[in-house]
């Protein structure tokens, strides 16, 4: 791959321009082409297959790719005559019904509903260049295959949009099409919606970065495939505010490194966290300036890039840098990774468009220290300008409902993300945690907690939830891996409420334990602090606080040996009790710094009051700030 000179004049942040996004997709096209087959219909990467099959995995890598080839057909038509060359041979070899080796039809295969959407998007964007110039045996092709998807049920989570582009597309081009199937779709999006432009992926409490790329991406999309539906006028103004509310929240979430938030499923889709950005320019309902929104998706990519997420074959691997098996999920095949694709949306705006020709301008975490509550998932957001890390502090999130006793899903219901550490993916862990340890050296679970709430006051903010700790022997027999934490047989263990007060890399976790005299054998508690690797440019630290509460007596680092998706050796300090754990009061700092950070022993100070109890006390940051404790007491703490 050939890539032009950066141009720190137009992208003083990344130095990647047009020209760069433009060589890195035809890179990625051009290497995944090595893979098809002869008449192009299907593409075999090397790797494991997904619990679907090499049939859908197949299609899969074909509908994705041929996404992002749309993209750059959409964006540049004179100079991608390859591109379509290509993609028109396999369009007309997957769906015809007298090809051995067809495509599975979405009617067929439940995983070809995903991919369907795919085509039907990238076939609408391309119309006069692709669509018009397939002979009308292939087109008839086409329509049938989609056709299969009227009436078919979707889950009720962000797969309904694929159900309604593709019956989108069919009206457009003369097929059979439902719009009973559009309204119901339609109906359950706006179910899942809770507000400030946030979606939770189904009835849990699942919020991740499908809120981005599949609920904000798809109605502005549709929105171009079908300009004179009645129904995309009437939404325009409603999914267009949704849209410009979640892209104000969604700077906040992009390091200084150009790392998204490190959270949620599907991150082997990496770049494509980029594209809410990309078609908040598509659409015109965004509130960001160009040059910040392609300041966050340059980021994204050149960060991917430069962490081996290409590999030497020009191929995406299943992994967040390099490739990392453990990251495999059950619907994860070789072509899964290519819905990074969305993230390269931005080519399909001409080169002339304002977010090509703008100035690369500064994320918000690049400008200042930030502070931001997001209400929906319950996550309060302290970045830092001195390292550029962007912490959250999780108190809403966990993939699940509240009063759900199952095991914690590592990419959800941790009390920390952040854009510079990945989590320890085993259930059981002190990352992040507040759990007891009994006697066998099995740790509890949080998921199924009470939000209690979250408010910023006096420079810091505060958010709070209630759990009872349980202990969980997994089901061998568990459903395939979508997210949420795995079931099984609990023992119930303590009730534990925490609270998180934070101020930019300092958290000042506050813990009160209740109902610890049940504990039997084992029972020590465990607050964990944030996993790093052993090679990072980050640390962390978990501190007790002298004079507050119930002694912390005990203290150690949990190590992870091998690799991990960031590197080799996962690291995670913690502190607590050297043994079984008593009712009362406990509080912790837990530390997340970079370079040129806070320092990693940074700690916060009590200061008892005049009174025999703790409640007249306060805390103080190292920077000055004060907090009363009596004003962190009380319903949150539940005393």
């Amino acid at each position: 791959m050939l890539l032009p000179p950066l141009d720190h004049r137009l992208s003083p942040f990344t130095g990647l321009t047009r020209e760069h996004w433009c060589a890195y997709a035809d890179h990625l096209l051009r290497s995944a082409h090595q893979f098809g087959t002869d008449d192009h219909a299907n593409i075999h990467l090397p790797g494991a297959n997904s619990r679907y099959g090499p049939r859908s995995d197949s299609l899969e890598a074909f509908a994705r790719t041929f996404l992002l080839a749309s993209f750059r057909m959409a964006g540049d038509p004179l100079n991608t005559g390859w591109i379509a060359e290509w993609y028109a041979a396999g369009l007309d070899a997957g769906t015809n019904p007298a090809n051995p080796d067809r495509w599975p039809t979405p009617g067929e295969l439940g995983q070809a509903k995903v991919e369907a959407a795919s085509l039907a998007v990238g076939l609408a964007l391309t119309r006069d260049v692709l669509w018009d110039k397939l002979p009308e045996r292939v087109q008839e092709q086409l329509i049938a295959w989609f056709e299969t998807v009227i009436g078919e049920e979707y889950p009720p989570i962000n797969w309904v949009w694929f159900q309604i582009v593709v019956e989108t597309f069919l009206a457009s081009v003369g097929g059979r099409y439902s719009d009973e199937d559009i309204d119901a779709g339609l109906a359950i999006h706006d179910s899942l919606y809770r507000g400030g432009g946030w979606f939770a992926d189904g009835p849990e409490r699942a919020y991740d970065h499908y809120v981005g790329w599949a609920f904000q991406v798809y109605p502005q999309l549709w929105a171009l495939m079908a300009p004179h539906d009645p129904r995309v006028a009437a939404r325009k103004t409603l999914d267009g505010d949704r849209l410009a509310d979640f892209l104000d929240d969604a700077a906040f979430l992009v390091g200084a490194n150009g790392a998204p938030l490190i959270q949620g499923r599907s991150l082997i889709y990496r770049f494509a966290a980029a594209a809410p950005f990309w078609v908040g320019e598509l659409s015109g309902h965004t509130r960001l300036s160009p040059g910040v929104a392609r300041r966050a998706a340059s980021g994204m990519l050149d960060y991917f890039a430069r962490h081996g997420s290409i590999t030497d074959d020009g191929l995406l691997s299943i992994g967040w840098h390099g490739e990392f098996a453990g990251m495999k999920q059950a619907y994860s095949g070789a072509g899964s990774p290519y819905w990074a694709a969305k993230g390269m949306l931005g080519l399909a705006l001409p080169a002339d468009h304002r977010v090509w020709t703008a100035v690369e301008a500064p994320l918000p975490v690049e400008v200042a220290d930030t502070q931001r509550l997001i209400a929906a998932p319950g996550w309060q957001v302290d970045g830092t300008r001195a390292d550029g890390v962007v912490r959250i502090r999780n108190h809403a999130t966990d993939h699940a409902v509240a009063g759900a006793v199952v095991a914690d899903s590592p990419l959800y219901a941790r009390i920390g993300y952040s854009t510079h550490t990945f989590p320890d993916l085993t259930p059981e862990s002190v990352d992040n945690g507040v759990a007891f340890v009994d006697s066998a050296g099995r740790l509890t679970h949080r998921t199924g907690f009470e939000y209690l709430g979250s408010h910023s006051e006096g420079g810091v903010q505060v958010g709070a939830s209630r759990f009872t700790a349980h202990w969980i022997e997994p089901d061998p027999d568990a459903g395939p891996d979508h997210g949420s934490g795995v079931a099984g047989v609990a023992t119930p263990g303590p009730s534990v409420t925490v609270v998180s007060v934070t101020r930019g890399a300092v958290e000042l976790r506050l813990v009160r334990v209740s109902g610890a005299s049940g504990l039997s054998s084992g029972g020590a508690l465990r607050i964990g602090g944030w996993p790093v690797d052993a090679a990072s440019s980050v640390v962390g630290s978990v501190l007790p606080v002298p004079g507050f509460g119930v002694a912390l007596d005990s203290s150690g680092t949990f190590a992870r040996p091998g690799a991990h998706p960031m590197g080799s050796e996962l690291t995670i300090p913690w502190v607590g009790t050297s043994g079984t754990a008593h009712d009362g009061d406990y509080a912790a700092v837990v530390v997340l710094a970079g370079d040129g950070g806070a320092s990693a022993d940074a700690g916060v100070t009590f200061v008892a009051g005049e009174g025999e109890g703790l409640g007249d006390g306060r805390f103080v940051f190292p920077d000055g700030t004060s907090v009363d404790l009596s004003r962190l007491w009380g319903a949150r703490l539940g005393g």
